[in-house]
């Protein structure tokens, strides 16, 4: 019995679900209570908390995040995930505990990435084992590994449906198909503004060379295909026009990136030809060679796949298309020792924002995956099926096999509240700063727990971790790396701190009590109280 189409798609979701639990295993075994080893992972959890709490108390102070305190629209330092955030908002809200809430979307995005892509290969291609095969590039490509702290770089599920409604619109030249594309990729943009930005781009290019073979079509045939283009055009511009606002604000304020960065985090031609360390089969090879943003090889088979895709039988400019995109993400990905970006960065001050160009890799990815499907295809065609059914397996296998790399590090996360944060919870509102402080040169030190573990309470802070640190935090850090000392207090009574917290098991024992000392016999704030905060003691005082 043949499956249809949808059945065909609920049972590629399965598989793929199945492999996403053996490619990061041991991760579905503490989905609970324990998270990749990694302060990003605090991140994600505050952001999540934060958009959840936001949208449930105060909607219009959606990008005014409690850290960084007194600084507005803090979400903004950042990618906000407002995708994430707005799905993990019911869980968080029904009770959900906040770690399995983050891994429960961290690995639901790798699985409907592969889903994603399976559809648009399948569509392509007209078979569903080339579709698969697509997933199965797409979702376990090393990259994926690399940025397994970093949930929006996840979220790529909303590429291949951007591309899939194109090639619909222009089978169809209907206004459904248009304004799914352009839906798609404002998903896309409020998941990941990296990829969102990118995808535009290359969807502009795609939609163009696609268009080439209609050069000399009548206007009257193609009466139908631009409204629907164009309408598909309107959506996104709207939807990320509005979404840019704020970022734009903040650009203004506190300025982007510097070339330096952009360089150090660009890709270089030679880093697709680097796996990461943690591969099994390619670890030993490129141990100590690769730095991290830049270990980019999609695999040897995928790259085979690809090439026999572009000289298959049949004629069609897609696969052209997809090269020639492929070409074009590669080239973005080289950064300021490449052209396009150069070029975009010189005629679009909004470019300024981007420093890790190496991340447009996965483009790279999404574009050789279709490839490698179309090259399945071909090698597929007019075969027995014994035959595809032991190549389909075989071709799996050695995919994964490229792809596995060691296990990754889990920590445990708190899911509830610590003594301390519990009974600042209780207390009136007031401005917290947490010791220690991290040095401008070890940031973010402890500063991404503490912050997440604000969500617990949510008084504003003045400590913070985002992709970007703002420069009052960075004059702060410096007036208060002798803390206590009176330089140091002063510019915490300008920044109006009610509650000053001294984490004790972070400074030796004679520190502690110097400090301690200092503070209540020298300056005489008084104590509030001495509570746990999940690693230590922790005591209070009240600022003055």
């Amino acid at each position: 019995m043949t499956l249809g189409p949808r059945a065909q798609t609920w049972l590629a979701t399965l598989l793929f679900a199945a492999l996403t639990t053996f490619m990061t295993w041991p991760q579905a075994a503490h989905l609970v209570t324990h998270a990749h080893g990694h302060y990003d992972v605090y991140f994600n959890m505050w952001r999540l908390a934060w958009i959840a709490h936001a949208l449930t108390t105060a909607p219009s102070r959606l990008f005014a995040g409690n850290i960084f305190f007194p600084e507005p629209r803090t979400l903004t330092y950042s990618d906000a995930m407002l995708v994430e955030g707005a799905i993990g908002t019911p869980l968080l809200i029904a009770g959900v505990p906040p770690v399995l809430t983050h891994n429960l979307l961290l690995l639901g995005a790798i699985v409907s990435s592969a889903t994603g892509i399976f559809v648009l290969a399948r569509h392509l291609t007209r078979s569903a084992a080339a579709g698969v095969i697509a997933g199965v590039i797409f979702a376990f490509v090393p990259y994926r590994f690399e940025h397994f702290m970093h949930m929006e770089l996840q979220w790529t599920m909303w590429m291949p449906w951007a591309l899939w409604s194109l090639h619909r619109t222009f089978e169809t030249e209907r206004w459904k198909y248009g304004a799914l594309t352009g839906m798609f990729l404002s998903l896309q943009m409020l998941s990941s503004i990296y990829y969102g930005v990118f995808l535009a781009i290359l969807l502009g290019l795609i939609a163009g060379l696609l268009l080439l073979p209609r050069v000399w079509t009548p206007l009257t045939t193609l009466r139908a295909l631009f409204p629907a283009l164009s309408i598909g055009a309107v959506v996104a511009i709207l939807c990320c026009g509005l979404y840019a606002l704020p970022y734009l604000a903040t650009k203004d304020k506190v300025g982007g990136r510097v070339p330096a960065e952009m360089n150090q985090y660009s890709a270089r031609p030679s880093s697709y030809l680097v796996a990461t360390p943690g591969s099994i089969l390619y670890g030993k090879a490129f141990a100590g060679r690769s730095r991290p943003e830049r270990r980019l090889f999609p695999g040897t088979l995928a790259v085979i796949l690809a090439i026999v895709g572009l000289f298959r039988k049949e004629a069609s400019p897609i696969p052209i298309a997809y090269l020639l995109s492929m070409v074009a993400a590669f080239e973005l990905s080289l950064g300021l020792t490449g052209y396009s970006f150069a070029f975009l960065l010189t005629h679009f001050s909004a470019f300024e924002g981007f420093r890790a160009l190496a991340r447009l890799g996965v483009f790279v990815v999404l574009f050789l995956a279709v490839l490698a499907a179309y090259g399945y295809s071909a090698l597929m065609e007019n075969r027995g099926s014994l035959t595809r059914r032991i190549v389909f397996v075989a071709v799996t296998a050695v995919l994964l096999m490229e792809y596995r790399v060691q296990p990754m590090p889990l920590d445990a996360y708190p899911n509830s509240a610590p003594q301390l944060y519990a009974w600042l919870a209780q207390q009136p509102r007031g401005v917290v700063a947490e010791f220690p402080m991290p040095r401008l040169d070890g940031w973010p030190g402890p500063d991404a727990r503490v912050s997440y573990l604000s969500t617990f309470h949510w008084q504003p802070m003045l400590n913070g971790y985002s992709g970007f640190m703002p420069p009052s935090y960075a004059a702060r850090l410096d007036a208060v790396m002798y803390f206590p000392d009176e330089r140091a207090l002063n510019r915490l009574r300008r920044d109006r701190v009610r509650y000053l917290i001294v984490h004790t098991d972070a400074y030796r024992t004679d520190e502690v009590v110097v400090i301690l000392d200092a503070l209540k016999n020298r300056y005489g704030f008084p104590e509030l109280g001495r509570f746990s905060d999940g690693s230590g003691e922790a005591v209070v005082f009240e600022a003055r």
